[in-house]
C-alpha cells in the first residue's frame, strides 16, 4: 500500500512491513515465544522473553492480534500518529486500530462511507480503515514532506501492565465499532448456554414421560390379541349349565 519512492522514518517503515507473531528464534523452546512486541528504538520485533537489556529504556509497542491481523491500542497509537478519522474498534475494554488494511473479496459499491485508500466500507465519520491507509493517502495527496506533521515525538512508550484487562486480547474476542452500546459478555454467553440446557432437559423429560406412558399401556394390554379373541371364543363354545329336570 505504501509508496516505495517516498521514504518513511525507519521505525515507521519497519512497523508497517514487519510480520509479527512469528516464533522467536532465540527462545525457540520457550512457551509464548511469539514476537508481539515492537521496539521503536531498535526497529525490531521481539518476544516477551527478550525483554531486558538493552530494551529496558527503549520505547516498546505492544502488538495485538485479531482475526489474523495486527492491531495496536488507540491510546498507544495516538502517542505516535495523528489517528483522527481512522476507524477504531473495541476489544477487551480497549479501543484498537488496525496497522494494515485487511483483504476484501469485493469492492465497496454502496452510497455510505468508505476508506479513501482501499475503499473498505466504514462507519461515519471515519475515512480510513487502518493507519497504513491514512499514511499512504497523506503521502500520495500531500507529499512526504507533510507526513511529519502527522507524527508525534514520543519519548516514552511503556508496555501495558501484566494482568490488565486489555493486556492480551483473546483470539475469540469480538471487535465492535467504537461507540457501539452493545458489548458481548460472559454472562450473556452463560445465559444462552443455560437456555439451551433447560430446553434439552425439558425435551428429555417430555420424551421420558411419553415413553413411560407407552410402557404402562403395553403392560395393561394383552401381549397377543389373538389370545384374547381365542379366550372369548372358547367361552362361547362351552355348554351352558342347566338345572336338572324332575
Amino acid at each position: 500500500m505504501l509508496v516505495s519512492s517516498n521514504p518513511l522514518p525507519s521505525w515507521l517503515q519497519v512497523l508497517l512491513t514487519e510480520k509479527f507473531f512469528n516464533a522467536c528464534i532465540i527462545h525457540e523452546e520457550a512457551k509464548k515465544n511469539e514476537k508481539n512486541i515492537y521496539c521503536l528504538d531498535c526497529c525490531i520485533s521481539i518476544c516477551p522473553h527478550c525483554l531486558g537489556s538493552p530494551h529496558n529504556s527503549h520505547r516498546l509497542l505492544q502488538i495485538r492480534r485479531y482475526v489474523y491481523h495486527d492491531v495496536i491500542r488507540l491510546d498507544d497509537a495516538q502517542k505516535l500518529f495523528d489517528c483522527s478519522f481512522v476507524q477504531s474498534y473495541t476489544t477487551n475494554n480497549a479501543k484498537v486500530v488496525f496497522l494494515k488494511p485487511r483483504p476484501q473479496t469485493r469492492q465497496f459499491r454502496g452510497s455510505g462511507n468508505a476508506c479513501n485508500t482501499c475503499e473498505r466500507s466504514l462507519q461515519d465519520p471515519f475515512l480510513f480503515c487502518s493507519l497504513s491507509c491514512k499514511i499512504d493517502h497523506i503521502m500520495r495527496s500531500k507529499g512526504p514532506c507533510r507526513l511529519s506533521g502527522f507524527l508525534f515525538d514520543c519519548k516514552f512508550l511503556p508496555l501495558a501492565e501484566p494482568g490488565s484487562d486489555d493486556d492480551f486480547p483473546t483470539p475469540d474476542s469480538i471487535l465492535e465499532p467504537a461507540g457501539s452500546t452493545r458489548t458481548s459478555s460472559s454472562s450473556d454467553m452463560s445465559e444462552g448456554v443455560g437456555c439451551r440446557i433447560l430446553a434439552c432437559t425439558a425435551t428429555t423429560e417430555i420424551v421420558r414421560k411419553k415413553r413411560s406412558s407407552l410402557t404402562t399401556c403395553r403392560q395393561i394390554l394383552p401381549r397377543n390379541i389373538s389370545d384374547m379373541s381365542g379366550g372369548l371364543m372358547n367361552r362361547r363354545k362351552k355348554t351352558p349349565n342347566r338345572a336338572p329336570l324332575y
